[in-house]
């Protein structure tokens, strides 16, 4: 005889309830949830019953609870490695974000006369600028600004940046997958201009996370790419053992 499916317990409906708010953007970050109190009458149960479903949300890092405030909807974390050229697309839809990407700007353009890497980047082409914001659960993740090498890449001339965003279209490229052979990061925390403050809707001066990255084939240069990450949703890691013996 088969087993009969048992049914859910309450504090999981309350807890996958929430869940689903939170991750459609119905209850954006920041956002209060109603209290232990609301949420005991519109479930008929106990305080404990509540409690055991905002506890799990808050350990899982979906909300954080304020002494005497309440519980507000959290920021979203994304984390990448150190090491990576990460696909920020496919790093939030791996932790289960909903992911968006704005096109803001796109032109070609020569490389600026006096800016020996863009110089070398162009080697005698037209640059594609690109500018963009990445948005997670409908709100801004990240600023970027972005330079491609048409000498190296000229298929991004054409390409719909709209539909694919530019990092995870060069990363899916079926040359440029198999054949980047060097990248350099440089990582630098700074105090945001209004401007991009603005798109990332944050107060000007907050501190940011900016990554320049520089990505090679040989000799060749493919793309620069500067992006600027809200703090408060994005952390890059490192694993590593100790050398020597």
């Amino acid at each position: 005889m088969s087993k009969l499916k048992q049914p859910q317990a309450l504090y999981q409906r309350i807890h996958s309830d929430i869940e689903k708010k939170i991750r459609s953007g119905e209850w954006a970050a920041g956002m209060r949830i109603p209290v232990e109190y609301a949420l005991m009458q519109q479930y008929g149960c106990a305080r404990a019953t509540v409690n055991k479903a905002v506890s799990a949300l808050a350990s899982a890092g979906l909300i954080e609870r304020r002494r005497r405030a309440g519980s507000f909807v959290a920021q979203p974390h994304i984390q990448s490695a150190v090491v990576e050229i990460p696909d920020i697309q496919a790093l939030i839809a791996r932790q289960g974000g909903d992911y968006v990407f704005q096109l803001l700007l796109r032109r070609k353009r020569k490389a600026a006369a006096r800016r020996t890497e863009e110089l070398a980047l162009a080697r005698g082409r037209p640059l594609l600028e690109l500018r963009g914001l990445h948005t997670v659960n409908h709100r801004p993740f990240a600023l970027e600004e972005r330079l491609v090498s048409l000498a190296v890449v000229p298929e991004a001339a054409d390409a719909d940046f709209h539909a694919v965003p530019p990092g995870t279209w060069l990363l899916q490229h079926p040359t440029l997958s198999r054949t980047w052979t060097d990248a350099e990061h440089r990582i630098a925390a700074i105090n945001v201009a209004a401007q991009s403050a603005g798109l990332l809707q944050i107060a000007p001066d907050t501190a940011c996370l900016a990554v320049v990255r520089r990505t090679w084939r040989g000799e060749e240069q493919i793309t620069y790419v500067r992006t600027i990450f809200r703090g408060d949703v994005y952390d890059l890691t490192a694993r590593f053992k100790p050398t020597g013996g």
